[in-house]
């Protein structure tokens, strides 16, 4: 059954799809998901809008980053409380169509936002998924905003508030890192992880293979942009960072499978390492975008066994 999906990105939605694909056959779990952070309308996952939401103001207009109003953190209607649980409950949705899908100890890798993370983790968890760890993808650099108080003030004519806050600013500190959170599937109980590798051929680690800067691989990564990878998705991640992670957990020929590939860079990476791929995408827009990539960029087969070091900062 999964022949029809395999080596090709489906558009169509994946909570659809996955219950065609077999049991215990996907080897690793490696998605970009949509934060429910409200960036565009892709990501957003609540009920609760607003006319204003993803607007854009004064101040945005011709801005390159925080192009679209999202919802303030305190939220604009009681209702808005209700915003992280319907999250939740949407990654419950699919996580519950992957579950049989992956293979005994295979793992998951799930990008998420820091303000959302934690309903992944519930999520996964409620549908038996084991939390392994939560690593750092350090950026290059990171777009922030954070007014000033004193601009504030003295807009609204309060000179002596305005000085009294000289220094001060709205917002957040810079995002200069993001969260993957790493699942795997159980294995059996009673059994340990060695009996698990030699059943099912997943639940160790590639660390000589990934090597980083000659020494073993940490829970922080800093993985950056190739010199001319292009930029297709506002979301989108460097590719050494996809292919470190895939070249971590899994052999040649193994199944990597993203229900939400965006502009394809998993599927990009899995073929650069000589692994198959199973990948979903609801936009025909960004289904298009990831087949021009993988049509148009030649193959980069690595030898086996390649220590070739990624993109580092």
């Amino acid at each position: 059954m999964n022949r029809k999906y395999t080596d090709k990105i489906t558009c169509d939605d994946c909570v659809s799809c996955l219950p065609f694909l077999e049991d215990e056959t996907i080897d690793l779990f490696l998605s970009d998901i949509p934060y429910g952070i409200s960036l565009d309308e892709w990501d957003v996952l609540h009920n609760n809008t607003n006319s204003a939401l993803l607007g854009k103001s004064p101040a945005q207009a011709g801005k390159s980053a925080f192009k679209r109003r999202g919802k303030p953190i305190n939220g604009w209607s009681r209702a808005d409380r209700n915003i992280g649980q319907e999250y939740q409950d949407w990654v419950r949705g699919w996580a519950k169509a992957v579950y049989p899908k992956m293979k005994t100890g295979a793992s998951l890798f799930v990008f998420g936002a820091r303000r959302t993370l934690h309903r992944v983790v519930n999520a996964l968890e409620d549908e038996s998924f084991l939390l392994k760890d939560v690593l750092a993808w350090k950026k290059e650099c990171a777009h922030h905003r954070a007014q000033r108080v004193s601009i504030v003030f003295e807009r609204r004519g309060l000179a002596e508030e305005a000085e009294q806050w000289q220094g001060w600013r709205l917002g957040n500190l810079a995002p200069i890192w993001e969260p993957v959170a790493w699942f795997t599937k159980p294995y059996k109980i009673g059994g340990t992880i060695a009996d698990n590798i030699l059943q099912y051929q997943v639940g160790a680690m590639n660390v000589e293979d990934c090597l980083c800067n000659g020494s073993s691989p940490t829970n922080l990564l800093e993985f950056g942009f190739r010199k001319g990878e292009k930029r297709f998705h506002e979301a989108q991640k460097p590719l050494d960072l996809f292919e470190f992670l895939i070249k971590l957990t899994t052999r040649e020929d193994q199944i990597v499978l993203d229900p939400f590939m965006g502009s394809g860079t998993t599927a990009l990476a899995a073929r650069n390492l000589n692994r198959r791929f199973i990948g979903f995408e609801i936009s025909r827009e960004f289904c298009q975008v990831a087949e021009t990539r993988l049509n148009n960029v030649p193959k980069d087969h690595k030898p086996k066994n390649s220590r070739k070091q990624p993109t580092l900062f």
